[in-house]
């Protein structure tokens, strides 16, 4: 007879701390006297892909195909016969439509699509053209019964239907069945919307949404391969929108309307569920995937125009987690940072006055070590340890070139900067240092790297901007993201010894962000846009960027210790004041939970 070990399990262990827990595992913590249990955080983000070649709105309401193999075409550029393939990181330009249009029903896959309808510039209105992709090239087939623009396509490219818009200035129901061959009218949708979204296949469809902009329509129907029946609204009417899914049972919606929205919901095949925002705001954009792995492309950002931005969604993913550390003893931000996520050093910032303040973290408190030699704000750090670190430019009422090196117990003044700066961004270690970017009586784009004795000017990032984020390994090798232009920017630059390349934006733009890692696995951590704090976290695994947890305590102006993996954000401007919060990043999402008893 099997005896209750082999029933139960085990009784819950004692364990002073954490050592040895696993995932999964109740255990009473004797150091704190509570019971815990740690759990995997899993969630749903949108992440960076890689950008069109062609700026495009309109294109279609639901590019065929799916996250890593999808098709696109057509679109505002005017209108445009432009058609690009995606491979889950790059678009590559392929053969074209016969005829550019927009507002195309599209369907099928990455190698068998179909091209329904749209607007036609020259001589100008809506077509009834039909096109079918087989991989290679575009043939003309036989005409939908109704010419108009906006409809949306679901199916394969020999089973599909074609819903919505029959003429431009109207709004129609009209919903038409094809068989590879032919297009026959079939039953209409229920209510009369234009610029709705469509998802599913012949048989098995969602109808999403739609306009005009007053009112706007929260409507949802299915359609079985006969009949559309009303079912659960949106949370959020909006028309102008994409969807993702299969077929009526799992469906994404996202972006939409006029301005532009980031609104994502997903469908479980009963109700519409708010979930994460695309990073992005956008409409008009096109649609792709499933509903548990997405793919969002161009659309209007509106103002701003047509965008060649392109996101990945991905449901049930491992997300990391932020956890709350031991606050700075004072309160600053544009501070410097260095070391690992439990050995670490604060030094300089704002206070709100420039200080000189210097603080070591053991991992659970800070405490107070020898100052700086001049007290500043808004330098550059280098330093992978908190034994050895680097503090150069800043600005004390003046930019200033001052360079000072930690040894683990002071600061010495060291070979200054080249020009003086501020808000200047650093990478590398106190003997192999990259300082890039920043503000002198304008925006810079100004690098110098750091040999351990002298500085010496190298080639200027791409993009000449201020409060960057910036993380790396050596001088040869770091990675500049966002900063300020005119406005706050997502633009990513990489460093690889002697020149920069533009790489694959963040998904949010923002300045005075802070990072963490190097430029192949990174963190990106709060920010500004332009002056309202941002709770945003991001990694970059050096080809695209991750949507992750929130901050607990939203923040811009912060600094930085650790990886991408294991990463410490401390101080920074609450949008309030200045701050002494620490956190610290734990990138594999293993979260520890107190379990609260209660006695009578």
């Amino acid at each position: 007879m099997a005896t209750y070990k082999e029933k139960v399990g085990t009784a819950v262990q004692n364990i002073a701390g954490e050592d040895g827990v696993v995932t999964g595992q109740l255990w009473y913590d004797s150091s704190d006297s509570e019971f815990k249990y740690k759990y995997q955080a899993y969630g749903d983000a949108w992440s960076s892909g890689g950008n069109l070649n062609t700026a495009r709105s309109q294109a279609n309401n639901g590019t065929a195909g799916t996250q890593t193999a999808s098709i696109i075409y057509g679109g505002v550029d005017p209108a445009t016969a432009d058609t690009e393939l995606y491979n889950g990181s790059s678009w590559t330009e392929v053969n074209n439509l016969n005829t550019g249009r927009r507002g195309i029903a599209g369907a099928g896959t990455q190698t068998a699509s179909l091209a329904a309808g749209g607007y036609v510039e020259t001589p100008g209105g809506v077509s009834a053209i039909t096109e079918t992709w087989n991989g290679t090239n575009w043939t003309e087939v036989n005409d939908l019964n109704t010419a108009g623009a906006h409809f949306g396509g679901a199916g394969t490219n020999t089973a599909s239907i074609a819903a919505g818009d029959g003429q431009p200035s109207q709004r129609a129901n009209k919903t038409e069945s094809w068989n590879g061959t032919n297009w026959t009218e079939v039953n209409d949708q229920n209510n009369t919307r234009r610029e709705a979204a469509v998802n599913g296949s012949n048989t098995s469809a969602l109808f999403i949404g739609g306009g005009p902009a007053a009112p706007l329509r929260p409507f949802t129907e299915l359609w079985n391969g006969t009949n559309w029946t009303d079912v659960a609204d949106l949370n959020t009417g909006r028309f102008a929108g994409a969807a993702s899914g299969a077929d009526n049972t799992s469906a994404l919606f996202f972006g939409g309307n006029s301005p532009g929205i980031a609104l994502t919901e997903s469908w479980n095949g009963s109700i519409w569920t708010e979930t994460t925002n695309l990073a992005t705001s956008r409409r008009s954009l096109s649609g792709a995937g499933t509903g548990t792995v997405g793919l969002a492309s161009g659309g209007n950002l509106d103002p701003g125009g047509n965008t060649t931005s392109t996101e990945e969604w991905n449901a049930g993913i491992n997300l990391g987690a932020w956890y709350t550390g031991g606050n700075l003893n004072d309160t600053r931000q544009s501070l410097g940072g260095a070391g690992t996520q439990t050995a670490a050093l604060a030094y300089g910032g704002d206070s709100p006055a420039d200080t000189a303040n210097t603080e070591n973290y053991n991992g659970t408190s800070w405490s107070e070590v020898n100052n700086l030699n001049t007290a500043r704000g808004a330098g550059g750090s280098g330093g992978t340890t908190n034994t050895a670190a680097l503090y150069f430019g800043g600005y004390t009422g003046s930019n200033v070139t001052s360079n000072e090196l930690w040894n683990g117990y002071v600061w010495t003044e060291v070979n200054d900067l080249n020009t003086a700066r501020r808000v200047i961004k650093g990478a590398g270690t106190s003997t192999s240092a990259l300082g890039f970017s920043g503000y002198t009586t304008a925006n810079v784009a100004l690098n110098e790297s750091w040999n351990g004795s002298n500085w010496t000017e190298v080639g200027d990032l791409n993009t000449a901007r201020r409060s960057v984020g910036g993380c790396g390994a050596s001088n040869t090798s770091a990675l500049c993201a966002g900063g300020y232009t005119t406005t706050s920017v997502a633009n990513v630059e990489s460093w690889n010894g002697s020149a920069w390349t533009e790489v694959n934006d963040m998904n949010k733009g923002r300045a005075s962000l802070t990072m963490a890692g190097i430029a192949t696995a990174s963190i990106a951590m709060g920010g500004s846009d332009p002056d309202s704090n941002m709770p945003f976290t991001e990694t970059w695994n050096g080809t695209n960027w991750t949507n992750e947890s929130n901050l607990n305590s939203p923040r811009y102006g912060g600094a930085r210790g650790g990886s991408s993996t294991a990463a410490l954000f401390f101080g920074g401007h609450d949008g309030t004041t200045q701050s002494a919060a620490t956190e610290a990043w734990d990138g594999t999402g293993l979260i520890t939970k107190t379990i609260t008893t209660t006695t009578d």
